[in-house]
């Protein structure tokens, strides 16, 4: 096995091709499992790559990650962790033959001598999507290279990833631009309306059928159809959906002849289909025909990189329908933002950034405090009337220590604000020498920005 795990290339265009190897994951008890993919998720439900059958181990326990470094081991937030040697970890670097344990069950990784490349796209953003993490960049550099065929693409995520941006930056990109994009939301629709939706019907094909009607296919010939929240399909309508896809041609409700049509497709769902398949809920045959590419769109709580990128575009979108151009975000803001979970993803800091700018103050400045389970900035010393508060239960060196602590965080919170998290600047502008001033922020665990 070769001592270079992983290797990157540049490419012409700025893309970076990332070459790494297939491993196995073998827990204890349970067959091998090959994984090829960048990042591998390990756990107890269903829809982890990696499924481990112990009571020990969380849901989705920790998460396998390859990038430019080597493969990283990383803990989900487990509630009995994620163990290498005798240290519980949050993340460690992992090497051939490593062993760690999640659970109660010890886990063997196995690099094999099969190579496998990923393209990492150069760009921070693809139609309307953005992200300049690697997970986000890996997305970017897939849709890249299948944006200009006809393929199928099957896109999964969490609800507010965007899934439908994928879509529509797909047709966008395609030699099908010029043709119809047209969305058809599967739970937006009548159970009992989805067939003649989907396929059309003709008059009197059934009560309240008093004319003809194009479906969603017929609609988007020429274009790009776009079904979404596909897991809500009944296994009913899932053949005549698939014969649909096999035979490019729709037959109207109540209709004898055919209609053929020149439709790409993109589908979209936040289930897991192989799950939904193998629980007998989603036919096999449907889900290979559909994800004969597939895209998974990574939480925003696992691209916390990315949240100042989408923060400042959306802050600007902000300044152009307020006029404000003196709209910004503190540099503390920024830190809680990327501390929260985000259970909504990016939808739901979107629409967090559009409210707060509403309630901004006169400061024109987004707070975090219209965010449902934010993170608490540091405590001020201070009350409103500007009295010191102590706790007098405890003894006058522990309170002294307290009120110092929280002084020093209300302060460099504020100084660091003023600079945009710029040490250099806050450490010039204080007149205190920037080592002194790291040290602070490293004993208060303020993040900061170099400069």
């Amino acid at each position: 096995m070769p001592s270079d795990a992983t290797r990157t290339v540049v490419l012409a265009d700025g893309a970076r091709s990332l070459t790494l190897y297939r491993y196995t994951l073998t827990a204890r008890g349970q067959r091998p499992v090959v994984c090829g993919r960048r990042t591998v998720t390990i756990g107890s439900a269903p829809d982890n790559d990696v499924v481990i059958e112990d009571p020990g181990v969380s849901r989705r326990h920790a998460r396998l990650e390859v990038d430019e470094r080597g493969y990283r081991l990383d803990d989900l937030g487990s509630r009995n962790g994620t163990w290498v040697g005798d240290a519980r970890i949050a993340s460690a670097w992992i090497a051939d033959g490593a062993e760690f344990v999640v659970g109660e069950t010890p886990v063997r990784f196995d690099l094999t001598d099969e190579i496998v490349e990923v393209r990492l796209s150069g760009r921070d953003r693809f139609g309307r999507l953005l992200g300049q993490s690697t997970a986000m960049r890996e997305v970017f550099g897939l849709l890249e290279k299948v944006a200009s065929t006809d393929l199928t693409v099957l896109v999964q995520g969490e609800s507010g990833t965007g899934k439908e941006l994928v879509a529509e930056a797909v047709h966008k990109q395609s030699d099908r631009r010029n043709g119809p994009f047209v969305v058809f939301d599967c739970s937006a629709v009548a159970r009992d309306l989805i067939e003649s939706s989907l396929f059309g019907h003709v008059r009197g094909a059934f009560t309240g059928a008093v004319g003809a009607r194009r479906g969603a296919f017929e609609e988007a010939n020429g274009g790009t159809l776009f079904i979404d929240e596909l897991g809500e399909l009944g296994l009913d309508l899932q053949p005549r959906l698939l014969r649909a896809l096999e035979r490019r041609e729709v037959q109207r409700v109540g209709a004898n002849d055919v209609t053929p049509v020149d439709v790409r497709i993109v589908a979209a769902t936040n289930r897991d289909l192989r799950a939904e398949v193998e629980a007998g809920q989603f036919r096999e045959d449907l889900f290979y025909r559909l994800a004969v590419v597939q895209v998974q769109l990574p939480p925003l709580r696992e691209r916390v990189e990315d949240i100042p990128l989408l923060v400042e575009h959306f802050l600007e979108q902000a300044r152009e329908r307020s006029g404000n151009a003196g709209l910004n975000i503190a540099w503390s803001t920024m830190e809680r933002l990327q501390k929260h979970p985000w259970p909504g993803n990016v939808r739901e800091l979107k629409h967090f950034i559009d409210r707060a700018v509403v309630l901004a103050s006169d400061t024109g400045r987004v707070e975090t405090r219209y965010l449902q389970g934010a993170p608490s900035p540091p405590s001020d010393p201070q009350t409103e009337d500007g009295a010191f508060v102590v706790d007098t239960s405890i003894p006058f060196k522990q309170a002294k220590t307290a009120l110092v602590d929280a002084f020093e965080c209300a302060y460099w919170t504020r100084v660091l604000d003023d600079h945009d998290g710029n040490v250099s600047a806050a450490a010039r502008a204080t007149g205190v020498h920037r080592k002194s001033l790291e040290y602070i922020l490293k004993k208060h665990d303020l993040g900061r920005r170099s400069g």
